[in-house]
């Protein structure tokens, strides 16, 4: 891959990276612990898990498109069509759901909204509601495309091409879950959720390696 970005938009990069895997260890294991904890597999994740699990989203989306416009500012000048959509997709990912889940962390919460007949079918985090739908477009498809569109930038030595791999893995597996729309079981979003939220700790572990590796070398030319 053929660097243009400087060293403190990979820097930035590279911390964002890190912060996201550190974000998305402690998102997975929250979200198990919350399944655990679940009576049946049908009842959606009670609080505190819940709560944990909307502020660790809130707090996290901005990273996932700090790292994204890392790599935009990276990208060789023929990848940039790439890195610019991956960046765009993103953002509409972190911008929707950033929406939806500070809405739940407030609106969700007041008392004078919980009691309505049509609440569930709006601020409930259990299909099939608005709020769900929106996370779905947010996830399932804008994440999986930005994977998918910036994993072509990476290109090069064998680190690059591990994070190439798992990035795919990420998108496609996350896009994958949309299957439970048509077939109407949604057990199969789990496909997804292991697209976005399973793997994101490898990717994202990944392409910090990616990030800090290219400081050595520049480091090291000059």
């Amino acid at each position: 891959m053929q660097y243009t970005g400087t060293q403190a938009s990979r820097q930035i990069g590279r911390v964002a990276a890190l912060a996201l895997v550190l974000f998305g260890v402690a998102y997975v294991i929250i979200t198990i612990a919350g399944l655990v904890s679940l009576k049946s597999p049908q009842e959606p994740i009670q609080d505190p898990f819940f709560f944990l699990m909307e502020v660790l989203i809130v707090i996290t989306a901005p990273l996932y498109v700090i790292v994204m416009a890392a790599i935009h500012a990276s990208a060789a000048p023929e990848m940039k069509v790439y890195s610019l959509t991956a960046l765009a997709c993103m953002i509409a990912c972190a911008t929707i759901t950033t929406g939806i889940h500070f809405l739940i962390l407030t609106v969700g919460r007041q008392s004078a909204f919980t009691h309505l007949a049509w609440f569930p079918l709006f601020f409930s985090y259990q299909w099939p509601s608005v709020v769900y739908a929106l996370d779905v477009l947010a996830w399932d498809w804008f994440y999986g495309l930005s994977m998918l569109f910036a994993a072509p930038v990476l290109r090069g030595s064998k680190l690059e091409l591990s994070a190439r791999i798992a990035m795919i893995a990420s998108g496609v597996l996350s896009i994958a879950g949309l299957i439970f729309l048509p077939l109407g079981n949604i057990q199969l979003r789990m496909i997804g959720i292991l697209g976005y939220a399973g793997l994101s700790p490898v990717v994202f572990l990944l392409l910090a390696s990616v990030f800090g590796r290219t400081k050595v070398m520049n480091t090291v030319s000059s």
